[in-house]
């Protein structure tokens, strides 16, 4: 599986490079957000994949990156979704690197 730093993955997000998908819940993403980054739950991936993009690389994010890790091989093991990678240690690390999102700090 690949993975991106948060720095990595927020430089290429920056660039147009990638897609950066929030996977968390509902109730997490109403306390942090990164702004302009789509949320897509966990529990309505099944139902909502077809707003997955399929054009550019995929970087998935939850809190820790557990849960996006296990989407993140589920998207590549469909073959649908080209380049799809996990964000390494989730919004957790994204906030802790200085890294922009609104919001309470990430617990």
């Amino acid at each position: 599986m690949k993975v991106y730093s948060p720095k990595d993955a927020y430089d290429a997000w920056q660039a147009g490079d990638v897609a950066i998908v929030d996977i968390r819940e509902q109730h997490e993403f109403e306390t942090t957000w990164v702004p302009g980054m789509p949320l897509l739950p966990m529990s309505e991936l099944l139902d909502r994949m077809d707003e997955l993009p399929t054009d550019t690389p995929l970087v998935l994010f939850c809190r820790s990156g557990n849960r996006s890790g296990q989407v993140t091989d589920y998207l590549n093991g469909t073959g649908d979704y080209g380049e799809v990678a996990n964000l390494d240690g989730g919004i957790l690390a994204w906030a802790a690197q200085g890294l922009p999102y609104e919001g309470a700090p990430p617990q």
